[in-house]
């Protein structure tokens, strides 16, 4: 067992209401001492740490790397943050993203236009994890002039097909 802050924290915790449970049922404090050093870790990893991990949306992280994002779509999302802090895209020419994307998955709908804008690249990232996500994630890649000027994170609703 790794002892981290975290579970320094909790076993504090965990003493202090076994100390003071345990003060008003009996006179023997001594109890106190072994009870929650025996209750800490299984309340801390039985019941505080799967809570945690649902209700956060912690995800690993992976640096771009084009061979992954054909291989496994599921780990796109790990790419993401790497793709936004590095400014990975930004500069690159429509040919160059073809290599590292592929093919495009959709284009963005232009209403001034009545079309879809050739210039504005979708690919979907997936879900991200978590208990109550109910969105799938996409990324956009903005074109001016056949070069890469931004790259946008948007939310597509998950949609079911509920036979009633």
């Amino acid at each position: 067992m790794i002892i981290t802050p975290l579970l320094v924290i909790f076993l504090v915790i965990v003493f202090t209401l076994t100390f003071l449970f345990v003060k008003t049922i009996d006179d023997r404090k001594w109890i106190t001492i072994p009870l929650s050093l025996i209750l800490t870790p299984f309340l801390y990893f039985y019941a505080f740490y799967p809570l945690l991990n649902i209700f956060s949306s912690y995800h690993h992280q992976k640096y771009f790397d084009s061979e992954l994002w054909h291989k496994e779509p599921s780990f796109r999302y790990e790419m993401y943050d790497n793709i936004q802090e590095t400014d990975t895209f930004i500069g690159k020419s429509k040919a160059t993203m073809k290599d590292l994307l592929g093919t495009r998955e959709w284009l963005t709908w232009d209403d001034a236009k009545d079309d879809f804008d050739e210039n504005r690249w979708n690919y979907g990232i997936g879900i991200l994890p978590g208990a109550f996500n109910s969105k799938s994630e996409a990324i956009e890649v903005v074109f001016k002039d056949d070069k890469v000027i931004k790259v946008n994170t948007l939310q597509v609703t998950l949609k079911t097909n509920d036979k009633k």
